[in-house]
């Protein structure tokens, strides 16, 4: 794979059973990459290994006077000095191509992850802590990943210095060869703390990047609130964590560093002592001394990628941790999910969809209007039925798991998936599932770009966007976003929406997010809370434009808005996590207290008054009947 190939056209099912099989996994899809580098590699560093027994040849001609011999050197060198630099530019290329090719493919990895648990990612894991996977995390891994085939070339190196002055000058030989593998090796013991204080670097760098995402995400509220200060003050006191944490662990790695320093220098020393005693005894040759000495001396640079692959390991292998349980989760329990999950047929189109959890039943090709009493139920049971899961399955540090629709999470661990025309989601293939169910949530999000993007959406073609706006009565929208754009902008399609649309109000917004959602024409469309944002007039006339538009096809709203519920075909109640009753809006308003009390919103004395009169009324006009 080449930087030009990328994306890759599948990135793989990655191994995330735990952060060191994840790297591994890695490192076998780029082994082919991480080949071609350790050839280069051992070019470059065979070249350098090579470079100070040309240099103690040369030496020898001179001192023997051979200028043939001395020739001869002269073109081996720069044969040596070829190999190096070509070597050395060739091994930088591959080896960054295997650091992006990698990062690149991680990425892809979050990006697919992340549009296969869609909302319910962030339920289970921090959205802080997904953008630090996704942006130093990705880095981290990467880095690893490419000093893997460097530091493999840097071993062949060493080993092929000590081989070489064991045959070339054997008692220097043997000194050098004893020693390196001490000097490699001195740093072991203090890698596991090396490595513990870098992974609580991490971990406080990860919670630092959570705080200040989450403070930002509700940077509005804390400004209504009065709570800048508050959080500034917390956010503070993490960085200031961090800042602790990274020179307690760039302590360590100093040592280290001054390790691999200190050591070869006593080495070189005592190589030069030694020998020089044995020149001066004229057991060994000047050009020997000197090649040995020139070796040592060049052991310097591929040691040091001894201590970069430890460093590397190190910081990747939480960051390769992270990752890998993101990228581990899914959007049922594993254990849930039967073998043949995904290979299911489609169900025909016009089928039921039907909820075995709550009872609810949204017939084909009807408009359903379901009502509960508590928000966060309507949010979950809106995902649920999307197909999406619910439930905190990995027990992360979320704060606690949430209850399931109606029951607690061991009760919606055993629940049945929602059906459609008789097919469970779960079972179906994700692409599938997604193309026939639309959830649209109660919050949703608009990307930047231009309106003609954003209802650039994978859709039937059965609607078009100016029915869909028209429909969500977007008209002032568009003249809103006409009036913003730059001069020469005469369409409103071709205005631009910034960045989560925070230009334009929450209605608007919201207006926008359903006529995407409208311009899609699922099979089945989910509308938690559409209109929660609108005044009763535009919120009436959208309730005819959905009602309108989406005919014949089947539509599930959650609200509790008698705007809203009285355009329903049906309506359904649900209270304590299962349906209690069902019928139109104004059947339910005569027959049905709680339902009453939550669409009008009722006090319980209001209840009690409506009870007695409604009693009243009952006696006289049992009164009536008998006097007749």
């Amino acid at each position: 794979m080449q930087i030009s190939d990328l994306p890759y056209p599948d990135p793989g099912v990655p191994d995330a059973r735990s952060g060191p099989r994840f790297l591994l996994w890695l490192g076998r899809g780029q082994l082919g990459g991480q080949l071609k580098s350790l050839a280069w590699g051992m070019l470059h560093f065979g070249g350098v290994a090579g470079l100070p027994y040309a240099v103690g040849l040369g030496v020898d001609a001179v001192v023997d006077r051979e200028p043939n011999r001395l020739l001869l050197v002269g073109g081996l060198l720069v044969l040596i000095g070829v190999a190096i630099s070509v070597g050395d530019a060739m091994l930088h290329r591959t080896a960054v191509t295997n650091w992006i090719t990698a990062a690149a493919r991680v990425q892809q990895l979050l990006a697919r992850k992340t549009a296969e648990l869609g909302s319910a990612l962030t339920r289970r894991v921090a959205a802080g802590e997904v953008v630090a996977v996704s942006t130093g995390d990705v880095e981290k891994i990467g880095w690893f990943v490419e000093a893997v085939s460097r530091f493999l070339a840097a071993v062949f190196a060493v080993v092929l210095v000590c081989v070489g002055l064991v045959l070339y000058a054997p008692e220097l030989g043997v000194v050098v060869a004893v020693g390196v593998p001490l000097i490699a090796l001195a740093s072991l013991p203090l890698l596991p703390r090396a490595t513990r204080r870098a992974d609580v670097q991490r971990e406080k760098a990860g919670r630092a990047t959570e705080l200040a995402a989450d403070t930002v995400a509700g940077l509005r509220v804390l400004r209504g609130i009065g709570g800048e200060e508050l959080f500034l003050g917390r956010y503070r006191e993490a960085s200031q964590e961090v800042r602790r944490a990274a020179v307690r662990s760039a302590r360590m790695w100093a040592l280290i560093s001054a390790i691999q320093v200190v050591l070869p220098g006593l080495l070189l020393i005592t190589v030069v002592w030694y020998g020089a005693s044995l020149a001066l005894d004229g057991r060994i040759a000047v050009g020997e001394l000197v090649a040995a000495f020139s070796a040592v001396a060049t052991l310097l640079y591929p040691l040091r990628h001894f201590e970069e692959i430890a460093m590397a390991y190190s910081f990747s292998r939480p960051s390769a941790k992270r990752a890998a349980r993101v990228l581990s989760l899914t959007r049922t329990d594993p254990a849930e999910r039967p073998a043949q999950a995904g290979t299911v047929e489609e169900p025909a189109a016009g089928g039921d969809l039907y909820d075995p959890r709550t009872g609810l039943l949204a017939p084909a090709g009807r408009f359903t209007a379901v009502v509960c009493g508590d928000p966060d139920l309507a949010g979950r049971l809106a995902e649920r039925l999307g197909g999406h899961a619910m439930e905190d399955r990995d027990g992360g540090d979320r704060g606690g798991e949430e209850e399931g629709v109606g029951g607690s999470d061991r009760d919606a661990k055993d629940g049945p998936s929602v059906l459609l025309g008789g097919v469970a989601l779960d079972d179906l293939a994700l692409d599938t599932a997604r193309r026939l169910v639309l959830v649209q949530d109660k919050d949703p999000v608009l990307l930047s770009g231009t309106l003609r993007e954003l209802l650039d959406v994978p859709a039937s073609g059965a609607v078009e966007s100016g029915a869909a706006l028209a429909a969500a009565q977007c008209a002032d929208v568009l003249d809103a976003l006409l009036q913003s754009a730059p001069d020469g902008v005469e369409d409103p399609m071709d205005a631009r929406i910034t960045e989560r649309g925070r230009s334009l109000s929450g209605g608007q917004r919201q207006r926008l997010a359903l006529a995407r959602s409208l311009v899609t024409d699922p099979e089945v469309l989910v509308l938690d809370e559409p209109t929660s944002a609108v005044d009763s007039h535009t919120e009436a006339r959208i309730a005819d434009g959905i009602a309108a538009l989406r005919g014949g096809r089947t539509t599930v709203v959650l609200a509790s808005s008698p705007l809203l519920l009285d355009r329903a075909d049906r309506v359904v109640l649900i209270d304590g996590g299962t349906v209690a009753a069902v019928g139109t809006h104004r059947e339910l308003l005569h027959r049905e207290p709680l339902y009453r009390a939550v669409v009008t919103r009722e006090t319980d004395e209001e209840q009690r008054l409506a009870g007695l009169g409604l009693t009243k009324l009952e006696e006289a006009l049992t009164e009536i009947e008998e006097s007749a």
